[in-house]
């Protein structure tokens, strides 16, 4: 079915053993995709093609799942994935706020990367820690109660680890 081809993408030894292993079990491609995602922080084109190859799976099927789900990324965010959550307790707690804040202080929009490719902004659905509301996750490390004016100390905290 690989109907595409692309510049050759390195795909580690890891992953390659990973796809095989599940390439012929159900639910392999929600699995698989995780699993490019994690290598690389989003899923590049090059990478969606040779999956594709790799599944024999069309490439638009690929590209339906990618789509579909909000967790899956089609653009590299920077180093620090700045995660505001917008579920209800952090929307009503000031959510919205602190991404309008974080706007000003990086000069991006939500989905943007700074030109350093340090930040992005990114707005994400409930990740399950209401009671902290609102809440931010940096770099996998998560800020509960977060409030504007404690946005540029947090910042500056990833800035310095570059």
């Amino acid at each position: 079915m690989a109907v595409e081809t692309a510049p050759q993408i390195e795909f580690s030894k890891e992953l390659i053993s990973y796809i095989e292993e599940w390439k012929t079990k159900p639910g392999n491609l929600i699995m698989v995709l995780h699993r490019v995602q994690e290598e690389f922080g989003f899923i590049p084109r090059e990478a969606a093609i040779r999956v594709s190859n790799m599944l024999d799976a069309p490439l638009a099927k690929i590209y339906g799942v990618i789509t579909f789900y909000h967790f899956f990324k089609l653009d590299k965010p920077g180093k620090y994935n700045v995660q505001v959550c917008m579920g209800t307790a952090c929307y009503l707690k000031g959510g919205e706020d602190l991404i309008n804040e974080l706007e000003t202080l990086l000069g991006i929009a939500v989905n943007e990367v700074t030109d350093d490719g340090l930040f992005s902004i990114e707005s994400v659905r409930c990740v399950g820690c209401c009671g902290l509301a609102p809440v931010m996750i940096v770099g996998g490390e998560v800020f509960g109660k977060v409030t504007k004016d404690e946005l540029p100390e947090v910042l500056a905290r990833f800035k310095e680890k570059g």
